[in-house]
């Protein structure tokens, strides 16, 4: 796998360069690189990501900061104090000892959702104009049948003999000179902390089903490429009761036969006879 290369050299900027000149070079980046403009060239498209995840972060005067000091590290730190920074430590011991503390890797009990990312084509005159766009997408939604329970209609998911419903075990792990206790999911329940004797038959079982969904994306006037609107809980719905997750739409805003945008300001050239002149 390809090293990542510095943001700074990305964008083409220094990291005392203001806002303002980090944003104009990646706008020209962006133009230059887009997908509508290099049809079919992948790498083209992989330079106008490599773009928009280097102004995503440089943009962005926590995550800067933190990629001043840290570098592409401060990626895996989150976007929230320093106390953060051991996360990757904190899991390197749940992955080996367990969390035996029930937090970090519970397994049974609501569930978010996950996110949804799509792209968003517009013309620039819905651009400017704002409004909205209708989109369809595939969303694992809660089953309506079983109402998410997962158990067939007149019977209800009953609570697993093996866990007793939390869900997880403990494990006995010897490591030759000390016995530790390895938190797992439990094996009968699949780290549900249920059991369902007759599963609900749309759903098979799982209490979520996947539909297609059709949604209106609003647009914000003066949107461009590369810009990412959340929608908050438009993601796929939770597991087990839990919240759904988020829908992000990235925005790209196609060629126009007329005018050339560049920010707020649009460009043409217009042909005039001599006389005109």
């Amino acid at each position: 796998m390809a090293e990542k290369r510095d943001y700074y050299e990305v964008l083409g900027v220094d990291k005392s360069s203001a806002q303002d000149v980090i944003k104009s070079a990646y706008r020209k980046l962006a133009k230059e690189f887009h997908p509508d403009r290099n049809p079919g060239d992948a790498s083209a498209e992989e330079k106008f990501k490599e773009v928009a995840e280097a102004y995503e972060v440089l943009s962005d005067q926590t995550k800067k900061g933190q990629y001043d000091r840290f570098g592409h590290a401060a990626s895996g730190m989150g976007g929230g104090g320093g106390g953060q920074g051991f996360g990757g430590f904190e899991d390197l011991f749940s992955s080996f000892f367990g969390d035996q503390q029930g937090g970090r890797r519970s397994s049974g009990g609501p569930q978010r959702g996950q996110d949804i990312q799509i792209v968003v084509d517009v013309t620039l005159e819905q651009a400017y104009q704002g409004g909205s766009k209708d989109v369809t997408i595939p969303r694992i939604e809660s089953c309506t049948t079983c109402q998410g329970s997962g158990a067939k209609v007149g019977t209800k998911p009953e609570t697993c003999t093996a866990c007793g419903g939390a869900g997880q075990v403990r494990q006995q792990q010897s490591l030759g000179f000390m016995t530790v206790q390895n938190v797992v999911p439990c094996a009968r329940c699949g780290g549900r902390g249920q059991s369902i004797k007759e599963p609900c038959a749309p759903c098979n079982g799982k209490g979520r089903v996947q539909k297609q969904v059709k949604l209106a994306v609003p647009i914000m006037p003066g949107i461009d490429s590369g810009m990412t609107v959340p929608i908050r809980g438009q993601g796929h719905s939770g597991a087990m009761g839990g919240p759904s997750g988020d829908l992000y739409a990235e925005f790209r805003v196609r060629d126009h036969d007329t005018f050339e945008r560049d920010d707020h300001d649009l460009y043409t050239s217009v042909s005039i006879s001599f006389v005109q002149a």
